[in-house]
């Protein structure tokens, strides 16, 4: 840990440096550290800084809870900081935190590509880097925490196989500046191939979804519709939000196929219980966050971390542990999120 560095802005700053980051373009690294307000840091805590692409989906706040919490619990120090989507935003975030003398960064990338600019102004600061949820391309991460996205778009793809093994199905995939959205795709596409080559299945339709944003995916289904005169017998939505916004253009026009989903988000539970979306997968939040944590402040300590596999970003192939998800599906809410505490029963009401 580097001593001469303590801990980063009071909570009341905090709001308005963010505001500054998402208007203007200064260059916080170069800023004299004299000039910034700051609290006293124990120097024997591990201090980890937390970078996140978003808060505007509710499972984000999930990890940022559980992972500050263990983050504690182990003994050290967090920050965490949400950009909003926006790419400079979460560069500019990064500085700031590494500036403030952050032992270890963990990273949730809005763009994999554009994110592997943090890891190259990390490592020069000396600071380890570690990818979370979402793999940053291109770049020498250290280490990359994830669920198997590829197994998810398996998972997806067999579960709606149960429901409908034939006719013109619907790829609405996630953002393709997201490496979690290409391996979702790749997972659920093994899955149907045989059956496209047999002629048993017709891909009619096939986008990814700019942002994930549920409108967007909303639009590509009713051009799908559009296209298809309504002739689509099973639609396979890389996540939630999209799947939201696929049943509502199938609403529109009086239909209720099969539909996937990801996340395990109250929303999607509430519409798996009344029959309009399939499945979703369910990625535990507190196993990731916990692990990542556990991770962090052994990266910190320079400790010796066991990975399960590698993963190759485009240059190296990234240390990596890798979970497992699961289904949910109407028959199984009670023993999985329920009982991880996950939603709430009273939520669902």
């Amino acid at each position: 840990m580097r001593n001469s560095i303590k801990k980063g802005l009071l909570a009341s700053v905090i709001i308005v440096v963010l505001s500054f980051l998402g208007a203007c373009s200064a260059d916080i690294k170069d800023e004299d550290s004299t000039n910034k307000v700051k609290l006293s840091l124990d120097d024997n805590k591990i201090y980890v800084g937390f970078s996140l692409d978003t808060l505007a989906e509710d499972r984000w706040y999930k990890d940022k809870d559980a992972f500050e919490t263990t983050i504690k619990e182990l003994g050290g120090e967090v920050k965490t900081l949400a950009a909003n989507g926006i790419d400079s935003v979460q560069i500019k975030q990064a500085e700031l935190l590494i500036a403030e003398g952050v032992d270890v960064l963990v990273v949730v990338p809005h763009n994999a590509e554009v994110t592997s600019e943090i890891v190259e102004k990390a490592h020069k600061a000396n600071v380890k880097v570690i990818s979370y949820d979402r793999l940053i391309k291109n770049a020498d991460v250290d280490y990359y925490i994830s669920y198997d996205n590829k197994a998810v778009g398996k998972l997806q793809a067999a579960e709606i196989l149960k429901k409908v093994d034939k006719g013109n199905f619907a790829y609405i995939g996630g953002a393709e500046t997201d490496n979690n959205a290409v391996l979702i795709k790749e997972g659920a596409m093994e899955v149907l191939k045989p059956y496209i080559d047999k002629g048993q299945i017709k891909l009619v339709f096939d986008k990814y979804t700019e942002e994930w944003e549920p409108k967007k995916a909303e639009i590509s289904m009713e051009e799908a519709l559009k296209e298809q005169k309504n002739n689509i017998q099973a639609v396979i939505a890389a996540n939630d939000g999209t799947a939201g916004g696929v049943i509502h253009a199938l609403q529109k026009n009086n239909l209720n196929v099969p539909v996937t989903g990801q996340d395990a988000e109250v929303a999607a539970i509430k519409r798996i219980l009344a029959g309009t979306q399939t499945m979703t997968v369910y990625k535990p939040i507190q196993a990731i966050a916990k692990n990542a944590a556990e991770i962090a402040m052994k990266a910190g300590k320079a400790e010796k971390i066991e990975t399960t596999t590698t993963v190759n970003n485009g240059k190296i192939d990234v240390p990596s542990i890798l979970l497992d998800p699961v289904v949910i599906t109407k028959s199984n809410i009670d023993e999985t999120v329920i009982k991880d505490q996950f939603i709430k029963k009273e939520e669902l009401e």
